[in-house]
Formats: C-alpha cells, sequence, structure tokens
C-alpha cells in the first residue's frame, strides 16, 4: 500500500517554521541527502527527491495554503502547479476547489475526473519508543465496503439496470447559485451516482455499499514526528460498483517520554547532579533511546546549563539509517535536607570560600556583584 508522508515531517520543521526556517531546513536536508553525497544510495535518493517536493509545495505560499488546507489532496489529478489550476491544485481550476470543499457532501474526490468513496480519518497514539524504531500497529476501522448481496450493483436483479437520475441528468452533481459562487454538491436523487436502480436491493437500499469494521495493519515508519499524516491509498471507503475507494488517512500522535525530549533528529536527556559530583567531577551512566547505555564524564567545576554531547546516540531520521544526536543537560542540584555534620562541612566550606579570590572560584558569582556593585556607584 503506498504511504505518503508529510511534507513537514520530510523537512524535519515544525507546521509554523517560517520562510527562513523552512529554507535552512531544506538546505540542510538536501545536503545530507544529495545523490553525489551518497553514490548508490537509492534511499537516499529517494529521500532527496521528497525534500526537494516538499520544499517546492512548502516555499510558496499558495500551495502550502492548499497543503495546509486539503494535505495530498490539493496536488493530485493533474501535478503541482499544473497549468489552469489554483497554486497547485492541478487543471481542473474551480470545480476540484468545489469538489475538495464539498467532498464530504458528494460522498467522495473526483481525483482526476473519477469518482471514489470517502476518505477515512483515523488517529494513532504511539510512544517516542515506537517511533524511534518504528511499528506496525493494528488499527480498527469503521468503513462502507462493496455490498455483499448486490455486489456493489445496488440492485437486487441484476438484470433489472438503471435509469437516468432525472434530477442531475446523470452527471451525479448539481448546481446552486450562493452570492457570487456556483456551488457544486451531490445530487439529493441519486446520491451521486447518476443512475437511479430500477429494483434496489433490499440489503443496502441501492447504494451498494454496507457497513463493515475492518482490522488495517498500518506501519508506521522510524522517525516520524508528532502530527505525522501516512496516506494509505484505496484502503477507506467504497463509493460502490464502478467507483474507486476512498483513501485512508493515519494522523500519527506521539506521547511524551519521562526521560527523554525530542527536537527533530536529536535528543536532550535533562540530568541532575549532586553539588559535589558537579564540584569534583565524576562519570554518570545514562540511558539511550535505543536501549542501551552510555557513559558520560562529568568534569569539575561542571555548571547547571551545560550541555554534553553524544554524537549518533539521538534519534533515528525518516528514512535514513542515520541518526541524531543526544545531548545531556546538566542541572546542579542544591541539598535540601542537611545533617549536623553536613551542615558542619558546608559551614567550612563556606568560611575557607570566602577568604578565596571569588573570581577563580566562582567567576560567575563574582562578575555579578561586581556589576551590582558598579551599579550603585552610578558606573553603569
Amino acid at each position: 500500500m503506498a504511504t505518503k508522508l508529510d511534507f513537514y515531517a520530510v523537512l524535519e520543521v515544525s507546521r509554523t517554521a517560517t520562510p527562513d526556517e523552512l529554507k535552512k531546513a531544506y538546505r540542510k536536508q538536501a545536503m545530507r541527502y544529495h545523490p553525489d553525497r551518497n553514490p548508490g544510495d537509492h534511499e537516499a535518493e529517494a529521500r532527496f527527491k521528497d525534500v526537494n517536493e516538499a520544499y517546492d509545495v512548502l516555499k510558496d505560499d499558495q500551495k502550502r495554503a492548499a497543503y495546509d488546507r486539503f494535505g495530498h489532496d490539493a496536488f493530485e489529478g493533474g501535478g503541482m502547479g499544473g497549468a489552469g489550476g489554483f497554486g497547485g491544485f492541478g487543471g481542473g481550476g474551480l470545480g476540484d476547489i468545489f469538489d475538495q470543499m464539498f467532498g464530504d457532501m458528494m460522498g467522495g474526490r473526483r481525483g482526476g475526473g473519477r469518482r471514489s468513496g470517502a476518505d477515512v480519518q483515523v488517529q494513532v497514539e504511539i510512544s517516542l519508543t515506537e517511533a524511534f524504531t518504528g511499528v506496525t500497529r493494528p488499527v480498527e476501522v469503521r468503513t462502507r465496503v462493496t455490498c455483499s448481496a448486490c455486489d456493489g450493483s445496488g440492485s437486487s436483479d441484476p438484470d433489472a439496470g438503471s435509469t437516468t437520475c432525472p434530477t442531475c441528468h446523470g452527471a451525479g452533481k448539481v448546481r446552486a447559485q450562493q452570492g457570487f459562487f456556483l456551488v457544486e454538491r451531490a445530487c439529493p436523487t441519486c446520491h451521486g451516482a447518476g443512475k437511479i436502480v430500477r429494483d434496489p436491493c433490499t440489503f443496502c437500499h441501492g447504494t451498494g455499499t454496507e457497513e463493515e469494521t475492518r482490522t488495517i495493519e498500518i506501519r508506521i515508519p522510524a522517525g516520524v514526528e508528532d502530527g505525522t499524516r501516512i496516506r494509505m491509498s484505496g484502503e477507506g471507503e467504497s463509493g460502490g460498483k464502478g467507483v474507486q475507494p476512498g483513501d485512508l488517512y493515519v494522523h500519527v500522535a506521539v506521547s511524551s517520554h519521562d526521560i527523554f525530549q525530542r527536537d527533530g533528529a536529536n535528543i536532550y536527556c535533562r540530568v541532575p547532579l549532586r553539588m559535589t559530583q558537579a564540584a569534583l567531577g565524576t562519570e554518570i551512566e545514562v540511558p539511550v533511546i535505543d536501549g542501551s547505555r552510555s557513559k558520560v564524564k562529568i568534569p569539575a567545576g561542571t555548571q547547571t546549563g551545560e550541555n554534553f554531547r553524544l554524537r549518533g546516540k539521538g534519534f533515528s531520521v525518516l528514512r535514513s539509517s542515520a541518526r541524531g544526536d543526544m545531548y545531556i543537560q546538566v542541572v546542579v542540584e542544591t541539598p535540601a535536607h542537611l545533617s549536623k555534620r553536613q551542615r558542619e562541612l558546608l559551614e567550612e566550606f563556606e568560611t575557607e570560600a570566602a577568604g578565596q579570590d571569588h573570581a577563580k572560584g566562582s567567576p560567575e558569582n563574582a562578575g555579578f556583584f561586581s556589576k551590582v556593585r558598579d551599579f550603585f556607584e552610578g558606573k553603569v
């Protein structure tokens, strides 16, 4: 089953990314997957094409607006930026726009002049570790499928035939003037079929479809981001005999993690250290998203906010074997409850520290209070 990934996920940017952020992300991804830098790597070549396709749409304000509203459907039936289209709506002009806007009323999309069953939307929630490895998730989908009693014909008697709908004269749709706009909608008599069955099927009442709950295996690739939308062609609702089925759109929600925070292909892990560990230096062992462990050497005098980078220990990159980096963010923790002996030792430490050169022992502290002194003396 063909899947098409979200353009924002391809460029690894948020849906609110600015034009400059889009350009920066595009250059980064294009450089990473350029064929000249990945000779013979078909996966990188495919990724390079995806990156160019995504940027071609998102850099254009009209195309981006259309994509944000209609997704990949905005560019079907004529290609992106086709002649006679509307900023990438394909070659059908306003008729295609009306089909997109009123697709639910018509029971499906036109898709290049052909009617189709309605699209189905489902949401799947996965964990951060599942997003890292990729996962196959069975999902129950309630859709309309071809009627088992009449095989989608809508008639109890296959020889009875049908007549042309007198309302739409076989067009399957009717038009109505609303102010300055001419709006198309599904014919209320034949429900978009263009024909009326003479001897309607008693099971489906002439619609040619019936409701059914199906279990569909959804393959979610490694590296997906929260909000990614995956299209599964032909897995939506049936439109009856002679009508192509709609599509299934899977919206992926990635839940938060207790230890890791993700930012694109990078992962951040906040590690609290005791004051003594930060002052004296230590070695700690941290978990990695792939289930392994890694040791990190913390030098003496480490301050809150310092980061330690672990190359290649970050998140998986969509459609690539590459991985981002992992950053250990240090937070020096002040002891909250002291024993009598601990307090005595710290008081001794403070007495000795007060007699030392602050610029060496506590440079940030000394620098701050030096600026405060200059402020009160009117020097700054």
